[in-house]
């Protein structure tokens, strides 16, 4: 087995025997990335010289026993993620040359356990898409069918994976960015709690949704990316200050006594025969592990896409203001005067889906128009979070489809906002609630697609979730499978 195919625990078995270098396992990587990236475009920024270093760097702690789980280990980042001295565009042209002057918390956590940055990954810009097509640095592709779309936006953190570039990536989720890509690349993401994980140094979409998470080839090694990112963090005052659990010792083979829903509202008419036949099996496979089911129902889930795209709109709105020329980012030339190099500045550097979003974000906030839809989405944000509360008086996870299809073709949506943004149907209301999910891989389609399942958990319930998906891991063989490219 090549090394770049390894997972973090067992390159990190390996390490720790000495039987291979943090610099080799780097070069893999790396080696690796030179061969697929013409195909895939999962990598805006690679950093080979600085990884390398960082891996000498490794080496020399291993040596001397100083080593962790991720010490030495080849991570990559979605490009939302500051990085001191390395290139942050977000993937937008009106950051396209920017270079961050500190490091977001999540980063600096990794880098102080070892672990080695080998690039800087592609993503819908700004975070605002489901499929990563709409990143000014062009889509990446499916590595399990280059003609399809990874999800969105971190399509470049689960294509990386899948394409087995890195050996374990973080991403953000705003209304399903890591689960839904984690879905149909075949791999596993995590959105954790909102506040589990410090947002500080991550670019903001919208600031009450935002949530850092890893994507990585199999639930032990979600859980120990987890551990590392997670914790209190006084530079975000979201950030919950609780004791962060070793996640790895919540893994275990049985669910005997775990009380699962099936949300009656995720089991609709209209979801694709792969994908209901794949969820099927898995309720099978739970109840085998001594799972034992209930019905339950999330009656606001109906109104979850429209407050959503309400709500991170307004958020969007506000939060990209900051984008206009003067103090960092593109700037147009030739202007003639603040005004004209404000919004020349803005249209030469935003991209259609961008400007589509702040469009609607700023209209919502607008005189006359707050109440009748920003303060109404809140409101129906808080119906939402009441039903996901009564839903977990009773019980201890809910197991739901991520994606109402598996990934459809590159270009199939771009030409439908509403089609796309219907992509998300299962995975935003976990968003509003602020509550964790996670999506482990399930099955494959009749055209040899992966189909995710997601489980929710109650809030800082990702302990149960990780417990839940790692059983189901491994009583099945899902996440063997590797796309062949």
């Amino acid at each position: 087995m090549e090394l770049f195919e390894l997972t973090i625990h067992e390159l990190h078995d390996r390490l720790k025997r000495k039987e291979v270098s943090s610099v080799e396992a780097t070069r893999s990587c790396l080696d690796r990335i030179e061969a697929v990236e013409p195909q895939v475009n999962a990598f805006i920024t690679v950093t080979p010289e600085e990884a390398l270093a960082a891996a000498e760097a490794a080496d020399r702690r291993i040596a001397v026993g100083d080593m962790d789980i991720l010490t030495g280990i080849p991570v990559a980042l979605k490009d939302i993620f500051l990085t001191r001295g390395v290139r942050t565009t977000c993937a937008s042209r009106i950051l396209e040359n920017f270079v961050p002057p500190y490091d977001a918390t999540s980063w600096l956590k990794l880098k102080e356990r070892g672990a080695v940055l080998v690039g800087k990954l592609n993503q819908d810009e700004f975070a605002m898409g489901s499929s990563c097509e709409s990143s000014a640095f062009g889509p990446t592709r499916n590595p399990w069918a280059l003609d399809r779309i990874p999800g969105g936006s971190s399509g470049g953190s689960a294509a990386a994976i899948a394409a087995r570039e890195a050996t374990a990536t973080l991403g953000t989720d705003t209304g399903g960015s890591i689960r839904q890509p984690a879905s149909h690349c075949g791999c596993v993401g995590l959105k954790p709690t909102y506040g589990r994980v410090s947002r500080y140094g991550v670019i903001a979409y919208a600031s009450s949704l935002d949530q850092v998470g890893p994507v990585a080839r199999d639930v032990a090694d979600c859980a120990a990316m987890l551990g590392a990112v997670a914790g209190y963090d006084p530079k975000d005052s979201t950030s919950v200050d609780l004791p962060v659990p070793d996640y790895g010792k919540a893994l275990a083979k049985d669910l005997k006594g775990v009380k699962v829903g099936l949300p009656r509202e995720y089991f609709i008419p209209g979801l694709d025969p792969d994908v209901k036949k794949a969820l099927d099996e898995a309720v099978d496979t739970f109840r085998r592990l001594g799972a034992e089911f209930r019905e339950i129902s999330l009656p606001h889930t109906d109104y979850a896409v429209a407050s959503y795209y309400l709500i991170a709109t307004a958020e969007a709105s506000s939060n990209l203001a900051r984008y206009d020329g003067v103090r960092f980012g593109h700037r147009a030339a030739g202007a003639k005067g603040l005004q004209e190099m404000f919004a020349r500045s803005r249209d030469e550097g935003f991209g259609p889906e961008v400007k589509r979003r702040i469009m609607l974000g700023t209209y919502a906030l607008s005189s006359g128009y707050y109440d009748a839809y920003y303060l109404k989405a809140q409101r129906v944000r808080t119906l939402i979070m009441q039903d996901f509360i009564r839903a977990f008086a009773d019980v201890d996870t809910i197991l739901t489809p991520v994606a109402p299809t598996p990934a459809f073709r590159v270009g199939e949506k771009t030409s439908d906002p509403l089609q796309m943004y219907l992509s998300d149907i299962f995975t935003i209301p976990v968003n509003l609630a602020g509550t964790c999910g996670i999506s482990v891989p399930a099955g494959l389609s009749s055209e040899g697609l992966p189909i995710g399942l997601q489980l929710i958990g109650r809030p800082f319930g990702e302990e149960t979730i990780l417990r839940a998906a790692y059983a189901f891991e491994q009583a099945t063989e899902w996440h063997n499978h590797k796309a062949q490219i």
